[in-house]
């Protein structure tokens, strides 16, 4: 197993890496003494590259992390696979196994300056859109990730949707049982949001190159409710139907004439005994 750290620097390409030769196992290096940087692992047994970005790293750092692990695909001619280690929890098998991997020499070599080509200027404008995902699948992804230790999520965004989390009680055969579970608030309306309530921690969670969701914590000790909600959020009902407003108009207005009785009801009896 190779480890290698992600560093920035100040001049093109703003990043490389440097190989870690101290330590024995993974775990003597990856730890809370290096809390606010980001690893690159290799892994030649599996020919896997595995990324790990500390709690406390930088989101730009985190972004040259997953640069420099594409180059090192490349120089390993592509017979290698990037994964990210955060998806998994510190308790995980996994994790475990790759933490008590030892460190040694490979063949994987610290990427340099002159493995990037020097940027041209631009000479046209790339159309490019965005699109959210599909709702359902991308809650479930991201309930597949593990929370972040001593944190909790206030806020969860997917698409132009805002959640919440909140204690529900579900019903099975042998009892109840209490489940937290993002909560539908509304939907954001146009325009921006600010959240200035908290010192809020923000996860960004991303498949495919595609945002999943925008996730919102605070600390575990931090229970006070928001202090105000500060969202111009569109609340939806949970049964809609669309109609005429001209119908909606017309069932408020009082008739002119009452509709007639039905006259087999309302005829004389003696109207009744000629007819028969």
């Amino acid at each position: 197993m190779q480890l290698f750290e992600v560093v920035e620097i100040t001049e093109f390409p703003y990043m490389e890496t440097k190989e870690i030769v101290e330590g024995v196992v993974v775990s003597d290096i990856i730890g809370d003494l290096n809390n606010g940087k980001v690893f690159l692992l290799v892994d030649h047994d599996t020919k896997r590259i595995w990324t790990y970005n500390s709690p406390m790293s930088s989101i730009k750092i985190q972004i040259y992390g997953g640069i420099l692990a594409g180059k090192f695909r490349q120089q390993l001619k592509l017979f290698y696979r990037v994964y990210p280690l955060n998806l998994y929890s510190q308790n995980d098998k996994e994790f475990q196994e790759l933490m008590n991997k030892q460190l040694g020499p490979g063949r994987a070599k610290p990427i340099e300056e002159k493995e990037f080509s020097k940027p041209l200027p631009d000479r046209f404008i790339m159309d490019s859109t965005i699109k959210n995902p599909q709702m359902k699948k991308a809650i479930d992804y991201i309930n597949q990730i593990p929370q972040p230790e001593n944190l909790t999520r206030r806020f969860m965004i997917i698409g132009g949707n805002i959640f919440a989390d909140e204690e529900i009680t579900e019903a099975f055969v042998k009892g109840e049982i209490n489940v937290i579970r993002p909560v539908k608030l509304g939907r954001l309306n146009n325009g921006f949001t600010l959240f200035r309530d908290h010192n809020y921690s923000t996860r960004l969670i991303i498949k495919d190159r595609k945002i999943q969701g925008i996730e919102l914590y605070v600390r575990e000790e931090d229970k006070s409710p928001p202090l105000e909600l500060k969202i111009p959020v569109i609340y939806e009902e949970k049964i809609n139907k669309p109609g005429s407003i001209e119908k909606l108009i017309k069932a408020f207005q009082i008739p002119n004439q009452l509709p007639e009785d039905n006259k087999e009801e309302t005829a004389p009896k003696d109207d009744i005994t000629n007819q028969s």
